[in-house]
C-alpha cells in the first residue's frame, strides 16, 4: 500500500504550520517531570518545540523516513502501531497526538494503549482537525482521495470513544478548525 508519509518526509515540515507551541504547552500542563509521548508525531515538528519542558522526549510513528527526520539529540524515534505501542503500562507522564488521530489503523484501539502506557496523574491530549466543519469535511475527502486511509471523528466522537474505555475527557475547541481532547488519568 502506497505510503504517503514516507513520500512527504523531505517536505512535509515545510508544507504543514508551525504549531500553537503555547496552547499546547498549557493544555499538557507543561513543565513536567518524565516522559512525553508524541503518538504519530512524524518529524517531531510539535514534540521537538517542547524540549526542556519534559525530561524525555520519544517520538512513535509508522513512517521510517519521517522518523529519520527527527531532531537528534532532542527526541527518541520509535516505529510502531500505535494500536500495539511498545511500552511497559503507565510509562509516559504526558501523550500528545496532534492531526495524526484519523491516521490511525483503529482509532478506539488505538486509545485504549494510549491510555495503558499513561501513568496514573498523566494526561492527554488530542489534536485533531473538527469534523464538526464543512472545511474538515472537505479535506477528509481529499484524503479520500489520495487514498489515505483516514478516518475522521467529531470530537464528540473521540469523547465517546473515551468514555467507553471508562475515563472521562473534555473538550476546547479554537471556534474555527480544531478541537482538542484531553484526559486525566
Amino acid at each position: 500500500m502506497l505510503d504517503h508519509f514516507d513520500m512527504l518526509a523531505s517536505v512535509y515540515d515545510r508544507l504543514i504550520g508551525p504549531p500553537d507551541t503555547e496552547r499546547l504547552r498549557q493544555l499538557l500542563n507543561l513543565p513536567s517531570e518524565g516522559w512525553l509521548l508524541d503518538a504519530g508525531g512524524g518529524t517531531g515538528r510539535v514534540s521537538s518545540r517542547l524540549k526542556g519542558l519534559v525530561d524525555n522526549i520519544v517520538i512513535n510513528d509508522l513512517s521510517s523516513r519521517m522518523l529519520q527526520k527527527t531532531p537528534a539529540g532532542i527526541v527518541r524515534g520509535v516505529r510502531a502501531h500505535v494500536e500495539r505501542l511498545p511500552f511497559n503500562n503507565d510509562f509516559f507522564h504526558r501523550i500528545l497526538v496532534v492531526d495524526a488521530l484519523h491516521h490511525f489503523c483503529d482509532q478506539r484501539e488505538a486509545l485504549a494503549d494510549l491510555l495503558r502506557v499513561l501513568k496514573p496523574g498523566g494526561r492527554l491530549i488530542i489534536e485533531e482537525p473538527d469534523f464538526n466543519h464543512k472545511g474538515v469535511k472537505l479535506l477528509a475527502l481529499a484524503e479520500k482521495l489520495f487514498l489515505m486511509r483516514s478516518h475522521f471523528y467529531t470530537p464528540q466522537q473521540i469523547r465517546d470513544m473515551i468514555v467507553s474505555l471508562g475515563y472521562t475527557s473534555k473538550i476546547e475547541t479554537d471556534g474555527r478548525y480544531t478541537a482538542w481532547v484531553m484526559v486525566d488519568k
